[in-house]
């Protein structure tokens, strides 16, 4: 007949658990991530985020500014660390982050002596989501981007202006303003060229006379006006299509839409800057 024998485990001292347990709460302690910014004073943490701004290293830069922002909380580097993060958030790429941080600083700093810096680099990260970063320097039809950037760019800038017109941000926000209006402008027109394309020339006129009635002393105009000329054309509305060629000749003496048609060799985007 086989016997079993069954093992009891040693039972364990209090003072022996209380040990054990202070032993896994220093292991687990240890394994935490120790914050090298811990024993930084706030001017070191600006210091280094800048260093790190300047050589491109952004995301390491908003970091840091981030803590500086928490750390330095109601005094002006505070601010001056979240309009910091916001430009280091638009150089690496993260527009929405950067209109996000942006925003913040203008509804709870509307007195700060920077409001007229935040206003125009808002514009600026807007312009530069709908035209493209002017690095590039590639052509493209801008018309076919969505004009909603575009539209917010040209608020801030205009903001800016009409706030701080002695800014020194202003003049450089009014050639800003110029160039997105006529963005805004060629939206219109790019549409109006389909239509004409498509061979609905009433909706057509419709487009290009909406660019003409709510844009002024724009390039995109130019086209606009020859749109209307070439689809009353087709219409066989003569007297009409005369009067508005008459208002080209008048208006755009030297136009090449005249002789060359849509074949016009438009300038590259970037040549107007």
């Amino acid at each position: 007949m086989l016997s079993t024998k069954l093992s009891v485990a040693p039972s364990v001292s209090p003072l022996a658990a209380a040990l054990l347990g202070f032993c896994f709460a220093l292991a687990g302690c240890s394994s935490k991530p120790i914050d090298p910014t811990g024993t930084w004073s706030p001017n070191k943490i600006y210091s280094e985020a800048r260093d790190e701004s300047r050589s491109g290293a952004y995301d390491k830069a908003v970091s840091l500014f981030e803590k500086l922002e928490g750390r330095a909380a109601g005094t002006p580097l505070a601010q001056q660390a979240q309009l910091e993060k916001a430009y280091a958030q638009y150089k690496g790429g993260e527009q929405a982050q950067a209109i996000a941080t942006l925003n913040r600083f203008i509804k709870l700093h509307p007195s700060s002596p920077a409001l007229d810096y935040a206003l125009y680099l808002k514009g600026l990260v807007n312009f530069n989501d709908n035209l493209g970063l002017f690095g590039n320097f590639i052509r493209q039809d801008l018309a076919e981007r969505d004009q909603k950037a575009a539209k917010e760019s040209f608020e801030s800038f205009k903001e800016l202006v009409t706030r701080f017109p002695d800014s020194r941000y202003s003049a450089d926000a009014i050639l800003r303003m110029g160039y997105t209006v006529n963005s805004l402008a060629q939206s219109e027109v790019h549409v109006a060229r389909y239509y004409y394309s498509r061979g609905a020339y009433v909706a057509a006129i419709n487009r290009a006379q909406t660019a003409i009635a709510e844009y002024r002393n724009v390039p995109a105009l130019e086209e606009a006006t020859y749109i209307v000329y070439k689809s009353y054309d087709a219409l066989g509305m003569t007297q009409l299509r005369d009067d508005t060629r008459r208002v080209i000749e008048k208006t755009y003496p030297q136009s090449e839409y005249l002789i060359k048609g849509f074949r016009k060799a438009a300038s590259p985007w970037y040549k107007l800057w």
